[in-house]
């Protein structure tokens, strides 16, 4: 929406856009930590908080911060221990939250998550003695999404698979609006997810590939 104007875009007006759903966000929280004993953790771990429709009913529809929360933990010097100093870790987690139409301030309440899951980590045994022996923390809320990575209203999985964004009905590769722009991404056919952005991509470069050869024979016939 603010890199064309509204008047320029006949078919994706902005209310239009502003009509669809759009996914959760992320806190992530990258850390490294020091660790010469084993963990009783994989490369992936999903771990899942004491509620399940509800929490995911605080993050979709009534879009509150809720006091629990599921995440998933990745610690990929389990599997390559190249990836970082000899003892020590590497890893970050994703922890689902409300996108930015929930209006939460997320310059008090990222530091908060981010303590709260640590703690969490290391109180309840997933990574012992992790506060004491964390080397570096850093974390990335909704605001990060919406204002570095333009991502509307801060999403971070583009717009919800829903029927009616399914398929024909999510944004074409090919702009309806403006002749020569093409749209790839998650928010656009065929969907989410890295093999999707993949096959996004590969159907992009196929229409740009085969309107420009178009415009090259339409040249030359002239």
């Amino acid at each position: 929406m603010k890199l064309i104007n509204n008047k320029d875009r006949r078919w994706n007006k902005d209310w239009k856009i502003k009509r669809m759903s759009y996914s959760m966000s992320l806190v992530v929280i990258y850390f490294g930590f020091k660790s010469d004993k084993s963990l009783d953790l994989r490369h992936h771990n999903i771990i899942l908080g004491p509620r399940y429709e509800e929490l995911l009913s605080d993050i979709f529809n009534r879009k509150i911060l809720a006091k629990d929360f599921s995440q998933y933990l990745h610690i990929p010097t389990i599997t390559d221990k190249s990836l970082a100093p000899k003892g020590h870790h590497a890893a970050y987690t994703l922890i689902p939250v409300p996108n930015n139409a929930s209006k939460i301030d997320w310059s008090v309440q990222g530091k908060i998550l981010t303590d709260k899951v640590l703690s969490f980590l290391d109180n309840e045994g997933y990574i012992p003695g992790l506060q004491k022996n964390l080397v570096h923390s850093e974390f990335i809320t909704p605001d990060y999404f919406e204002n570095t990575l333009n991502s509307h209203l801060g999403n971070s999985f583009g717009v919800e698979p829903k029927l009616i964004h399914s398929a024909f009905f999510r944004p074409h590769n090919r702009s309806e609006d403006i002749k020569g722009l093409y749209l790839v991404g998650a928010s656009s056919q065929p969907g989410a997810g890295t093999p999707s952005v993949m096959m996004s991509a590969k159907m992009t470069a196929r229409a740009l590939a085969s309107d420009f050869e178009n415009s090259i024979a339409a040249w030359k016939g002239k």
